[in-house]
């Protein structure tokens, strides 16, 4: 294949540099990707061999000009093997995974360039650079030497070894958790065991069974998390057990997808890593470069707010089985599969809201035009306009121009809603280009969701979770397409790992914003607006189910930072004792509301990049609760407010110290009272 026969190898001609999907096919990335890493390497070596002191001009921006080739590859490929991973693409990632380690250590590690930069950061002082650059100077330091550049030659030479083998695992631990989860998508012979579902929901669950060459039947794939967003619904006891076991068992069966001996062999080379790098463990290698600083202050947080949490999830367990002993004639013990669906009855009987019956108000093109979009232009003036004549990387992704309120040009937003068996689970955002004013580039973002694909002439109703995840994923997009710098390596949601869901939680307090809701929440076939009564209602929910929602979160936090903090002498041969130990410490060992993720398909933390950070939601929460505060003294959805949080907040990027832009927006530090308020974990 020669280049000029390689889409990738030359810059996209298609509005904003989005990749021409319909020119790339699979064997395209690994020889661009090839090409890529020898002229990142060729970039570097130019640096290094220059003759004159070290600069900021001739070091630290020649090294941010370096790398655009990779990065764009980097991007569209990344963009790829997340949202549609076929088996052409599983093959180009299993043998990618420790190419791109060794690329990445090649340059993290290069001893020449750490000199480099290493004089420019010791004249820092000296130097006549804008803030922007003064950070860039500090962060590349700060970086290069936390990745282990200050080495000798024969602890860098097993540092690569390690990154590799680390990198292939997490690869393989996401292939088998993939694998294993379409695996036990579980089958349903007749309508009757899934009574409670709505009518879209049938056809949904019809269609992918279908679509796997079922003979009849329905099929309920299986998202992320432990569980299942239809638990709330279903009637028959046993279909909920059946969803429930399928989901808790996924790749630890003692199969070719079995992922515990993956995670294993992933935290003791994190640990040994962690050690040559000189601490005490992964998770204190990772907090190091952190907001939080070291795994105590993380501990400090989980600690405190776990008590609380589980004595307020025993006292909703009991609620529920009060609910049970009065309607069941035969009573039974709730188990974890019976929790969502007797929360609804008590919340029913409560607040007289029935969530399931709330989905014809959340039709999902409405939700998104009138409601994600609606808040947003209202809030920063950006108005969206669809491109069909752009295509993404697969047929459900749609583009859509962004537009500031001004009518200059800002990017592209692709969204990618629907569950599909190449795509992995969960909801994300990721970049396919990086806005920099260094290299011309604006931003092109894409959020995936995974919302089953109802029948044909079937509308997608979401449920108020759907809703709620479509603007947090958004409030991602705009964090990527808001960034205005100078250099690529602060672009988008390029800050730390616990500040980067601040911007998104935030984005979700519109979702019940009155101007908001009433603008979207309309039935899909009458149109009226959900009435307000019920929406009062909904308001005063904020804090039901906190318990068991705060528990299961913190368990997975504490799950996250107990195999994370495990030292190189420690060997794990049993990954479910593991678990129930850790759980018991922090007191959220309760059978009745499991860990969010266990183990084995916990793919923030053993393939993602959240091992150690799983944390950082509710750490970045104690921003959100703070700024939502902020928003409702200051009169709430005003293009004020809007342009003070993009312009102090969103617009820096990572080109500032989040808790300086943070202290800058909100004019003092984050206080924590207002989660503890959200979360009804106050004393």
């Amino acid at each position: 294949m020669t280049d000029a026969s390689n889409p990738l190898l030359q810059p996209s001609a298609l509005p904003y540099g989005l990749p021409d999907y319909r020119a790339i096919r699979p064997e395209h990335y690994l020889p661009a990707f090839r090409a890529a890493f020898d002229e990142h390497l060729r970039e570097v070596s130019r640096i290094t061999m220059v003759r004159s002191m070290p600069t900021f001009e001739n070091t630290i921006e020649a090294l941010e000009r370096s790398g655009e080739l990779l990065d764009r590859v980097s991007h569209a490929f990344y963009t790829v093997s997340s949202a549609d991973a076929t088996p052409a693409i599983q093959a180009v990632d299993e043998q990618l995974a420790p190419l791109m380690a060794a690329h990445q250590d090649a340059v993290a590690l290069d001893s020449a360039l750490y000199w480099r930069v290493q004089q420019v950061h010791d004249q820092l002082e000296h130097l006549e650079l804008d803030a922007e650059q003064r950070h860039l100077v500090e962060r590349h330091h700060r970086e290069m030497t936390h990745a282990g550049a200050g080495l000798d030659d024969e602890a860098k030479a097993r540092l690569t070894l390690l990154n590799q083998q680390l990198s292939t695992l997490s690869n393989t631990f996401e292939r088998n958790l993939l694998n294993d989860t379409n695996d036990l998508a579980v089958v349903f012979e007749s309508a009757e065991e899934l009574d409670g579902l709505s009518a879209g929901e049938l056809s949904a669950a019809a269609r992918a069974a279908q679509e796997r060459d079922l003979d009849g039947g329905f099929l309920i794939a299986l998202p992320l998390f432990t569980g299942h967003p239809y638990l709330a619904q279903l009637r028959d006891r046993e279909s909920r057990r059946r969803i429930m076991a399928a989901s808790r068992e996924r790749a630890s069966r003692d199969n070719a997808n079995d992922n515990r001996p993956i995670l294993t062999e992933i935290v003791r080379l994190r640990a040994e890593r962690a050690h040559l790098l000189g601490y005490e463990s992964h998770a204190a290698y990772v907090t190091a470069d952190e907001t939080a600083g070291t795994p105590e202050a993380v501990e400090r947080m989980l600690r405190r707010l776990a008590a609380p949490s589980a004595r307020n999830a025993a006292a909703e367990r009991d609620a529920l089985q009060a609910i049970v002993d009065e309607t069941e004639a035969a009573p039974f013990p709730v188990e974890a599969h019976d929790w969502a669906f007797y929360t609804e009855k008590v919340r029913t009987a409560r607040y007289d809201i029935d969530s399931g019956a709330l989905r014809p108000w959340f039709e999902a093109e409405r939700v998104l035009q009138d409601g994600v979009f609606f808040a947003a232009e209202r809030l920063f003036g950006v108005t969206f306009a669809e491109r069909r004549d752009l295509v993404a990387y697969h047929p459900g992704a749609r583009v859509f121009e962004v537009s500031n309120a001004d009518g200059s040009a800002l990017g592209l937003y692709i969204l990618d809603l629907y569950t599909r068996d190449a795509k992995r689970g969960g909801a994300w955002m990721n970049p396919i280009v990086s806005q920099s004013r260094l290299r011309g580039t604006a931003p092109v973002v894409v959020n995936n969701l995974n919302v089953p694909l109802p029948g044909d002439g079937e509308p997608t109703l979401l449920t108020l979770d759907e809703v709620t995840t479509l603007f947090h994923e958004f409030g991602h997009a705009l964090h990527g397409l808001f960034a205005t710098v100078t250099y690529p390596h602060f672009a988008g949601t390029n800050v730390f790992r616990d500040f980067v869901e601040f911007p998104s939680q935030v984005n979700e307090m519109w979702i019940l914003w009155p101007e908001v809701l009433d603008n979207y929440a309309r039935h899909h076939e009458t149109g009226e607006p959900l009435d307000p009564a019920i929406v009062e209602r909904l308001r005063s929910t904020e804090t039901f189910d906190q318990g068991h929602a705060t528990s299961e979160y913190l368990a997975a936090a504490w799950l996250d930072q107990a195999w994370h903090r495990i030292g190189t002498a420690t060997e794990i041969d049993d990954v479910a004792a593991f678990e129930a130990a850790a759980l018991a410490d922090i007191g959220l060992d309760d059978p009745v509301v499991p860990t969010r993720y266990s183990s084995t398909y916990f793919a923030h933390v053993f393939s993602g990049g959240y091992s150690a950070g799983y944390y950082s939601y509710i750490w970045s929460e104690v921003l959100d609760a703070d700024a939502v505060e902020w928003f409702r003294e200051n009169g709430g959805l005003t293009r004020e407010n809007g342009d003070r949080f993009r312009d102090r907040l969103l617009g820096v990027g990572g080109s500032k110290d989040p808790l300086e832009a943070y202290r800058d927006f909100r004019g003092r530090d984050a206080e924590i009272g207002p989660l503890l308020t959200r979360r009804g974990l106050e004393a």
